[in-house]
């Protein structure tokens, strides 16, 4: 699996990389990007400031976090977008679009319902709500992450990865900061409705979006099904709902497992290991700042407002070193120095409190996640087989963000453990005389998450130099040959 030998000048393809991102699809991305971004924070981080200033307990705004299980699993459903056209809707606007409509409105009625919804006075409106918004916003996901793929050819995936991350977080930014402000001068009702009423900038782009084709292919296997449901007469409903569930449910991992072989494991593995430093290191960076003693307009100006810009900035770069290099050197580039800004943070926490130190590590941070993240995407995209995007797609990102959530769920636990006192901990204070005792612990911990990106760094290199099936596979390169 590697890219393939290009031997256009690099001004060329960038020139044609920048062409790219002028076409209309790319900016129908870019809308649906911050439709799939806008409903995130309002299930996680914006919601839980509401929760806690109505006096609901940290116990149940942890417990509250479950309701974001469905963007982990939202594979399990996934089929039902691949296989099932909505009547009516399917049949006029089309498969991928008609499930984006409908999941956008479910978002937009969810966002109104905690709007009227007051946790001081009772709880169970807000979680029953949050619920349908978080299982809307991931069956969007699935429908918008399907539609990208099939819209345009794999070289201008890079294009369509980074379009999608720039709304994504614009996205965060009206949901985050957005809501706060509003929610600061106004009230948590206005916040919230204004939200509802963005999601028709989605719902613009969904009807804008170019209708796809819904030709079916061939399924491997389905004949198979029929044939055996055939000789054991089976009544014919009973038969039909068994070929249903395999092509829906089974086929697209027996078309991913026999196309690759042994090697889907591996790509799976590269898929997990990927953005574990970024996932991992990312649940301990605001407790550094607010340890180091970083007032929280700093945080904001700097992590939320500057951080995201920067992150927009590398997601960017991204397209443009995929378009350029190829999906596996870029990657190369992506894993490589997501693990080595892990290693600023440890420098952060020896410098203490200054700002300077700390807009330097979310600059290089920020920017490497971003660049990182759209060669992800782009190399997911280029794995899918075209009647299993949905699927296919869905538990791609499933596989990505386990690891990393699993792993970060021990972060917390890592730190107290490199915080205790014992040989490392006083060599710590001893060489870095800017760490302190709440400190301290970070530093090796930050250490450790740089580490982390080594199994993915050697996974690609192995698919780029050792892979012996590389020749004779379709190259793993979203955005155009090397």
């Amino acid at each position: 699996m590697s890219d393939q030998i290009e031997t256009r000048p690099l001004g060329q393809r960038l020139a044609e990389a920048w062409t790219v991102y002028t076409e209309r699809r790319v900016f129908i991305m870019l809308v649906l990007g911050f439709s799939s971004g806008l409903p995130f924070l309002l299930v996680f981080g914006t919601l839980s400031l509401w929760l806690r200033e109505a006096g609901i307990s940290r116990t149940d705004i942890g417990l509250m976090s479950y309701v974001g299980l469905a963007y982990t699993i939202k594979f399990v459903w996934a089929p039902v977008l691949d296989r099932l056209q909505l009547p009516w809707l399917g049949d006029l606007l089309g498969k991928r679009r008609a499930w984006m409509i409908i999941a956008q409105l479910v978002i937009a009625l969810a966002l109104v319902g905690m709007s009227f919804s007051n946790p001081s006075v009772s709880l169970t409106p807000v979680v029953l709500f949050a619920l349908l918004l978080a299982f809307a916003s991931a069956t969007q996901d699935i429908a918008i992450d399907a539609w990208r793929i099939e819209a345009v050819s794999d070289e201008k995936q890079g294009a369509m990865a980074a379009a999608y991350q720039l709304g994504y977080r614009l996205a965060l930014i009206a949901s985050g900061a957005g809501a706060l402000f509003l929610a600061e001068y106004i009230s948590w009702h206005i916040a919230y409705l204004a939200m509802a009423v963005l999601m028709a900038l989605g719902i613009g782009a969904a009807l804008a979006a170019p209708r796809l084709a819904d030709a079916p292919q061939i399924i491997i296997g389905e004949e198979m099904v029929a044939d055996w449901a055939r000789r054991h007469k089976l009544p014919r409903q009973l038969a039909l709902a068994l070929e249903w569930i395999y092509s829906a449910v089974i086929a697209p991992f027996v078309d991913f497992f026999g196309r690759h072989g042994w090697r889907a494991l591996a790509l799976l593995a590269l898929i997990g290991f990927y953005r574990v430093p970024d996932f991992v290191m990312g649940v301990m960076a605001n407790p550094l700042y607010v340890d180091i003693g970083f007032s929280k307009v700093e945080i904001g100006t700097v992590v939320k407002l500057y951080g995201i810009w920067m992150t927009i900035a590398g997601a960017v770069v991204g397209g443009f070193a995929i378009a350029g290099l190829g999906t596996l050197r870029a990657m190369m580039i992506g894993a490589v120095a997501a693990s080595l800004t892990n290693f600023l943070f440890v420098w952060l926490a020896a410098q203490g409190n200054e700002v300077a130190s700390l807009t330097i590590t979310i600059s290089a941070e920020n920017f490497s996640g971003g660049f990182a993240g759209t060669c992800l995407i782009a190399f997911m995209s280029s794995l899918t087989n075209r009647e299993f995007t949905a699927t296919q797609y869905a538990l791609f990102s499933s596989v990505y963000a386990l690891p990393g959530k699993l792993l970060g769920g021990q972060s917390g636990a890592m730190v107290d453990w490199y915080s205790k006192p014992g040989p490392l901990h006083d060599w710590l204070i001893s060489a870095a005389p800017g760490l302190t005792e709440k400190t301290v612990g970070y530093a090796p911990f930050f250490a450790s998450t740089g580490l982390m990106g080594l199994p993915a760094i050697c996974l690609i290199l192995w698919f780029w130099f050792g892979d012996p099936l590389a020749s004779t596979q379709k190259p793993a390169t979203a955005a155009g040959p090397a």
